[in-house]
């Protein structure tokens, strides 16, 4: 595993804090995105290996450049029209603002809105005709090892606790507890039974 000295932001989760990882140089965006790989195959691909695949035709490679254009360097602009293009044919929004720890796993990588506001954790799963929104600029802040089903809605400044699930077609107004599954519409608390569920490989974080 890689072992890496990045600046962090922390930000409070209900008793909980999480720290989000800050790159500020293209080896730390290249850390990022073997954490987001790993969370694919178990295991840490050589970044040779992983600029190979990701400039391979037909592929998808829209977390590989959203990763390299959270950092503003010399490549930044080709960077941004890279994942421009790709953001388009996934008909994914992701500001490159918004702020993603280590490990991101998109279901099926189609179909998601994004708040560039929202603050995502380390190790969490999102789904696809996802929607974080907010029209107070007050988007959630979700935890570490967190899994997000398709077509959830999360509606302005709701916390989303540690090891939480959000189950499909939830539309979440309040905030999750830790190691909770909720669903439904508003989403509601179902059972405590099975934290972290379906967070598999995770990319160590302590």
């Amino acid at each position: 595993m890689i072992l890496v000295f990045m600046k962090t932001e922390t930000y409070e989760l209900n008793d909980e804090k999480i720290n989000i990882p800050i790159p500020e140089s293209y080896k730390d965006c290249m850390v990022l995105i073997k954490s987001d790989r790993y969370r694919l195959s178990g295991k840490v691909e050589s970044s040779f290996s992983i600029i190979m695949k990701s400039l391979k035709p037909f592929t998808s490679s829209l977390l590989f450049w959203l990763r390299l254009s959270q950092y503003k360097g010399w490549l930044y602009p080709f960077c941004k029209i890279m994942y421009a293009r790709e953001s388009r044919k996934a008909q994914v929004q992701i500001p490159s603002s918004t702020k993603i720890g280590y490990g991101f796993y998109i279901g099926h990588n189609i179909c998601m809105v994004i708040n560039g506001g929202t603050i995502i954790g380390n190790n969490v799963n999102v789904s696809q005709f996802l929607n974080i929104g907010t029209n107070h600029n007050t988007p959630a802040i979700i935890g570490d090892n967190v899994y997000i089903g398709p077509h959830v809605s999360i509606v302005e400044d709701v916390k989303i606790g540690n090891m939480s699930s959000i189950g499909a077609g939830a539309v979440v107004t309040r905030d999750v507890p830790q190691n909770a599954t909720v669903a439904g519409v508003p989403a509601k608390v179902l059972n405590f039974n099975k934290p972290g569920r379906y967070i598999n490989r995770r990319w160590p974080i302590k």
